[in-house]
């Protein structure tokens, strides 16, 4: 098992490795080279970096994803691509991704899309509190632990 990352806005990264390092597991960060960092990670975390178009980092996340991965990741498109690999996918609000709740989202997202193009305004996502970050690792570490 490892921990796959869609890492270009992701904002657990830090609390991804720490659980990661304690629980002996690799980390892949994939990143578009518009977030290119010279950041020194732990030998046991890796940063693949694709090219800048819009997709690039979809692609390369679903070749790397076996059955049993987890994979870090707020777009619902990609979770859907990979819950037919058998990944686990986790939201980095802690909420796992799962053939019951994909539709749903994959609505939720249409109909907003649908809104912006018209010209109405949507809400983007608050920023994460300390709060909402414990309550993310303590599922991405029930996630690790029920493997």
């Amino acid at each position: 098992m490892e921990i796959i990352v869609d890492a270009d806005a992701c904002p657990v990264i830090d609390e991804i490795i720490e659980l990661a390092g304690k629980h002996q597991l690799e980390v892949i960060l994939v990143r578009n080279f518009n977030h290119f960092t010279s950041k020194q990670y732990p030998a046991y975390v890796s940063v693949q970096y694709v090219d800048d178009g819009a997709d690039s980092a979809d692609y390369r996340i679903v070749a790397l994803a076996r059955p049993e991965d987890i994979v870090i990741t707020q777009d619902y498109g990609l979770a859907s691509l990979l819950l037919n690999k058998k990944a686990i996918i986790l939201h980095h609000n802690g909420k796992r991704y799962t053939q019951d709740n994909i539709d749903q989202l994959l609505t939720v997202r249409h109909t907003s899309q649908q809104m912006r193009r018209a010209g109405h305004r949507t809400k983007g996502p608050k920023a994460l509190s300390p709060a909402d970050k414990s309550y993310f690792k303590d599922q991405l570490k029930k996630t690790i632990l029920n493997q």
